[in-house]
C-alpha cells in the first residue's frame, strides 16, 4: 500500500502526458510567414497544415463572410492535386506537399479569396478539421468618417447604427463559435479524466494514513519478544 499513491499519481501524470501529446497532433491552418496578420491586396499567400500523424491525405475549404464553404483542391499522400470540376491545375490557386505538411498558394490575393481556411481529413470515415486561419483585407477607416461630427442626435444614432453593421463580421463570428465547439470537445474529456485520476489519488493517500495510524497504536512486548520478562537492572558494587 505503501507505494500505491506513488504509483498512481506516476499513472494519473503519464495519462495526462498522452493526452498532451494528443493535443499537440490537432491539426490547424496557419500561413506560413507566422508574422502575417492581414494578406495585401494581390499579394502571393502562402497557407499550411502541419503534420497530423496520418497517411492520408487533405482537402482546403474556405468559408465565407455569410458562412458559405468552398472546396478549393484536394491533396493526397503523394501531392497529387484535385481541384473543382475534377481538374489537376488551377489559374488561382497550388496545392502541395512538402514533406508532411500540406500547402495552399493563393497565387493573387483578392476580395473574393477573403474568408476562412480549414484543412480536412478522413480518417476512419471520419471527417477532421482543422482550426481556421483567417484571412480578410486589415480594416480601414475613411478621414471623412473620423473628422465630419454628427449634425443632430437622430443623424448621430442612424450613424452609429450603420456603423455596428458594417463592422459585424459574420466569418469571424463562426469561425469563433467553431473554435469553441473544438476546444470544448478537445478539453473536456482531458479535464475529466486528469479530476477523476486527481481524486482517486487523494482517497488512496488517505487510506494509507488510516493503516499507519492504526498500526502504530498497538504496544510491543518489552525487549521485542512476545512473552519475554521486562529486564532487571543490574546493580554495580
Amino acid at each position: 500500500m505503501a507505494g500505491s499513491p506513488a504509483l498512481l499519481l506516476l499513472l494519473s501524470l503519464g495519462l495526462c502526458y498522452i493526452s498532451i501529446q494528443g493535443q499537440r497532433n490537432t491539426m490547424v491552418a496557419r500561413f506560413v510567414d507566422r508574422n502575417m496578420k492581414h494578406p495585401q491586396e494581390g499579394q502571393r499567400l502562402e497557407l499550411e497544415c502541419p503534420p497530423y500523424g496520418i497517411d492520408s491525405g487533405v482537402s482546403w475549404i474556405r468559408q465565407d463572410k455569410d458562412g458559405k464553404l468552398h472546396f478549393i483542391v484536394y491533396i493526397s499522400m503523394f501531392s497529387r492535386t484535385t481541384y473543382p470540376g475534377n481538374e489537376k491545375t488551377s489559374s488561382q490557386f497550388e496545392g502541395s506537399k512538402q514533406g508532411n505538411s500540406f500547402r495552399l498558394v493563393v497565387k493573387s490575393f483578392r476580395a473574393q479569396d477573403e474568408g476562412t481556411y480549414f484543412c480536412i481529413t478522413n480518417i476512419n470515415q471520419v471527417l477532421h478539421f482543422s482550426f481556421g486561419q483567417p484571412a480578410f483585407f486589415p480594416v480601414t477607416t475613411t478621414a471623412a468618417a473620423l473628422t465630419t461630427p454628427a449634425v443632430t442626435t437622430q443623424s448621430s444614432q442612424v450613424t452609429k447604427k450603420d456603423i455596428c453593421v458594417q463592422t459585424s463580421d459574420p466569418g469571424t463570428s463562426n469561425k469563433n463559435m467553431l473554435n469553441f465547439y473544438c476546444e470544448i470537445y478537445i478539453w473536456a474529456p482531458l479535464a475529466g479524466v486528469c479530476l477523476v485520476l486527481l481524486i482517486a489519488l487523494i482517497v488512496t493517500i488517505v487510506l494509507c494514513q488510516k493503516t499507519r495510524r492504526r498500526r502504530c497504536r498497538c504496544k510491543r512486548p518489552p525487549n521485542g519478544k512476545p512473552g519475554a520478562k521486562p529486564s532487571v537492572p543490574t546493580r554495580h558494587i
